[in-house]
């Protein structure tokens, strides 16, 4: 019997044991749920939160780039005549008219026929010239420029606007975040998400 009364000793033994380590395990259980518990309560949760993010509008900006463009024209430049009053013609015209009007007549009407003749002559000379002469015509190519404004628009940022816990806010981002942005306290910290 004493075998039996140490077999049932060392059950015993090892029930009790066993039996109080589990109820350790269940005290250190609740103490932890206990901590894990204060620990959310006061902010200090290590998990990440995020918000839905609303919509995004990109802001741009437009750029003036002036730059100077040039061309080369060909202008035409008119010249008046050298004898632009037909001097030269109206001589012509007078001698020849008064040496054929000296050919008419005789005594003072050949005088007369030669002053008429004269005139005539000069001021049909200056009318022939008038018609023949034209004035110069010259062409030169000519360098013009002109200040070209070059416009180009960028987006410099985006406005953001995000829900989280039933409040609409928005930010301003130099990236579109996505459908979702990282929130702390309600208020966007990290500008990455995706």
């Amino acid at each position: 019997m004493n075998r039996l009364m140490v077999n049932a000793l060392q059950v015993g033994i090892a029930t009790a044991l066993a039996m109080g380590i589990s109820a350790c395990n269940r005290d250190a259980s609740a103490d932890a749920g206990l901590a894990n518990a204060a620990s959310t309560a006061s902010g200090a949760d290590s998990g990440a939160k995020y918000a839905r993010v609303v919509s995004v509008d990109p802001i741009r900006k437009t750029v003036n780039n002036p730059r100077q463009v040039c061309h080369d024209e060909v202008v035409t430049h008119n010249e008046p005549p050298k004898d632009q009053h037909q001097i030269a013609g109206t001589a012509i015209g007078a001698v020849a008219g008064g040496l054929l009007g000296h050919q008419v007549g005789g005594g003072k009407g050949k005088t007369l026929a030669t002053v008429a003749g004269a005139v005539a002559g000069g001021y049909a000379g200056k009318k022939i010239q008038e018609n023949r002469q034209e004035a110069k015509v010259t062409s030169t190519t000519e360098r013009k420029c002109e200040t070209v404004n070059d416009s180009s628009t960028k987006v410099v940022g985006y406005n953001v606007r995000y829900e989280y816990n039933g409040v609409t806010r928005t930010t301003r981002m130099d990236h579109d975040p996505g459908d979702r942005v990282q929130v702390q306290e309600g208020v966007v910290s990290v500008s990455d998400a995706q």
